[in-house]
């Protein structure tokens, strides 16, 4: 994982990543992210923080695949917005800190 922005809101930096190549949704289909994570890397990760609600919050990916798909993953840290790709993005961001 190379990057942490912060920008001012999710579409300020969906808006940036699309303009880096970063064009597939991950969202509408992550099978690739939870079948094979040791495939994807995290280039970029963006997180967000609501002023006063903490339903604003949200974390937005740029993954490259080992094929050379980039696309994004939006995530809420609400209990209902974490899904097996979630938790897998997670994990793989704990452990590239770590090294």
């Amino acid at each position: 994982m190379s990057n942490i922005y912060h920008y001012k809101t999710v579409i300020k930096a969906l808006a940036e990543l699309n303009e880096m190549g970063f064009t597939y949704d991950f969202n509408i289909d992550d099978s690739e992210i939870t079948t094979n994570p040791e495939n994807c890397e995290i280039q970029h990760v963006y997180r967000y923080e609501g002023d006063s609600n903490p339903d604003d919050e949200a974390t937005v990916y740029g993954i490259k695949s080992i094929s050379g798909k980039k696309g994004v993953f939006v995530t809420g840290f609400s209990a209902n917005s974490e899904s097996d790709a979630a938790r897998i993005l997670i994990e793989i961001t704990i452990k590239g800190r770590e090294q």
